[in-house]
């Protein structure tokens, strides 16, 4: 398995990308949506997502200070929901990932990494009219972010959600396609045997990635091998 970045700019079409993948019934991880639970609540305990972005926007240390609190505990639920993809068989996810590029911490998970851009002026529109922002709030909450013509300098693959709804159709599936030809996966190898004098019996307890054509993510890598190691010792304990 490996996993593809889904990345762009506000309101440039991000969840419209994953809408066509997960359509195309390819397994889906949208950041977003494991982040909910990090935000700032009304009296009543619901998620007050404007006055979250009024504090954060507004205040370069506290977005700081929010990010590296929200930050950890996104990708550690992401990487989550990544492994139980992973056990369950599928080829590669595609994990949207807003801030990709701008915090860095998901880079070395990606294999493929997608940007979807639009122009500059329907951005901004579009901004204004999801967020019901002013056009000087919509320009700052865009400002804070990396700007698009260098996430696609560090992309595989670019979207353009200028047009219509049928070509970013014809795009995505068109990327589908080649990541469908892909060849890369992870091997394992597991390595045995640390032999128990006393009962005379070998326990298999570990196990080491073959890398292929990139480092591996160490998450995984420990993950796997502590469950043959649990597995493992299970197993021995029982027979």
């Amino acid at each position: 398995m490996f996993i593809v970045g889904l990345t762009g700019g506000l309101a440039t079409g991000k969840s419209t990308v994953l809408s066509i993948f997960r359509d195309n019934n390819i397994a889906v991880i949208d950041a977003d949506e494991v982040a909910r639970k990090e935000e700032v609540l009304y009296p009543d305990g619901k998620v007050n997502r404007l006055k979250l972005g009024e504090i954060v926007f507004d205040d370069i240390e506290k977005r700081r200070k929010l990010n590296a609190i929200t930050h950890p505990r996104i990708q550690k639920a992401m990487m989550s929901m990544a492994m139980m993809y992973f056990f369950s068989g599928h080829k590669y996810i595609v994990m949207e990932v807003p801030l990709l590029f701008e915090t860095g911490k998901m880079l070395a998970f990606m294999h493929k990494i997608i940007t979807v851009i639009c122009e500059d002026h329907q951005q901004l529109e579009r901004l204004c009219k999801r967020n019901d922002f002013s056009e000087v709030v919509a320009r700052k909450r865009i400002s804070c972010q990396m700007p698009l013509e260098q996430k696609v300098a560090r992309s595989h693959f670019v979207i353009d959600n200028s047009g219509n709804i049928e070509s970013t159709v014809k795009q995505t599936e068109s990327i589908i396609k080649v990541l469908h030809r892909s060849k890369f996966t992870w091997l394992w190898s597991c390595s045995t045997i640390i032999r128990n004098a006393q009962k005379g019996r070998c326990e298999l307890i570990t196990a080491a990635p073959v890398r292929l054509d990139r480092d591996i993510n160490s998450l995984i890598i420990l993950f796997y091998a502590s469950s043959l190691s649990y597995f493992a010792v299970k197993w021995d304990y029982s027979r």
